[in-house]
């Protein structure tokens, strides 16, 4: 498994007083430097932590950037121009703290389906956040993404009262049968150092994004080690 780190909530303590401390840039650095594979950067319509400006320029940084969008015609054409690394289509709701929930592909399967074709001509991998459920996952096969990423927040949750056994094997057969239809599967929301362990138990998985856990431990002990402790638990 390889990790995708998200600095939005970075940005969200600068965006808390304006100017430029705590310096998003100098993080994507740091970041960087360790055993990732991408950093995520998820574009709000209402630019509530991430602007425009920052993804161009953690990506002269050399960074992967995975791009987490909500499907609409203006965060595509800033996609389709930056041309980051991957996109991570999301629902998206205005006075929603954090996404709360996966992406109904179902319902929107044919809109998607036209949506994602540009980007995937830019040669951007696509995937979609989504809960561990087949009939969503059967429309994400029909959309044709390159991932799924799997909504853990249910897990989260459940693990908060020890009883997640259920939620836990609706992701490892959720995963299971996005693989059998040639889907990669990825995985976040909610992963934290007490829970991230049991992530290892789901076969195949290729990449967990966390981000408030991480910048969350970063101001105890640094972002570096943050980052250091979170590999090393999923290694």
């Amino acid at each position: 498994m390889k990790l995708g780190v998200n600095i939005d909530h970075i940005a969200t303590l600068r965006n808390a007083r304006g100017g430029v401390e705590p310096n998003l840039i100098e993080a994507a650095r740091i970041a960087l430097k360790e055993d990732i594979l991408a950093l995520t950067m998820h574009l709000r319509e209402d630019r509530r932590h991430i602007k425009d400006e920052d993804l161009y320029e953690v990506k002269k940084l050399g960074a992967k950037i995975n791009l987490e969008m909500a499907a609409t015609q203006e965060i595509q054409k800033i996609a389709l121009d930056l041309i980051p690394y991957s996109v991570c289509l999301v629902p998206e709701k205005r006075q929603e703290i954090t996404t709360e929930g996966g992406l109904d592909v179902l319902s929107q399967k044919d809109y998607l389906k036209e949506f994602i074709k540009p980007l995937k001509e830019k040669g951007i991998l696509v995937s979609l956040f989504i809960d561990a459920d087949i009939e969503q996952i059967e429309a994400a096969k029909y959309v044709g993404t390159d991932y799924i990423e799997l909504h853990t927040g249910c897990f989260a949750n459940a693990f908060e009262k020890n009883d997640f056994k259920n939620e836990l094997d609706k992701l490892k057969k959720a995963a299971k049968h996005a693989q059998n239809l040639d889907i990669k599967v990825n995985a976040g929301h909610g992963l934290n150092y007490d829970n991230v362990y049991l992530m290892k138990e789901i076969d195949g998985l290729c990449e967990l994004n966390i981000g408030h856990s991480i910048i969350s431990k970063s101001i105890f002990i640094g972002l570096k080690d943050a980052i250091s402790q979170m590999l090393d638990l999923i290694k």
